[in-house]
């Protein structure tokens, strides 16, 4: 998987899977992830040392993609998503506005 591909990845599982971190877990990655913020200014903003930012996101990955081995909601998701695809192009307009329904549920 390529760097880029894999940071997909991991926003994709945090976003299914981010109510079960703590919300230092959460705080940590979200710094780093979305506020893009170096390891170093995590650190410092939360007064902790730079490894210990280093861990909690490495940790929170780890943590990720063990909640997906598990439970596959993201594999689930695009499963269905493909099967409501193949549905819709096959489908009357009745059956369009259920599946548009569903979507928004997943």
């Amino acid at each position: 998987m390529e760097e880029l591909e894999k940071i997909v990845y991991i926003n994709e599982l945090y976003d299914l899977y981010k109510d079960l971190l703590t919300d230092k877990q959460r705080d940590y990655f979200e710094k780093v992830y979305f506020d893009n913020y170096s390891l170093s200014e995590t650190a410092e903003i939360y007064k902790v040392s730079r490894n210990a930012v280093h861990l909690q996101v490495n940790s929170v990955k780890a943590d990720l993609m063990e909640y997906e081995n598990k439970l596959h909601l993201r594999e689930k998701g695009i499963k269905s998503s493909a099967i409501i695809e193949k549905i819709r192009s096959k489908s009357n307009e009745e059956v369009s506005i259920l599946l548009d329904e569903l979507m928004e549920v997943l």
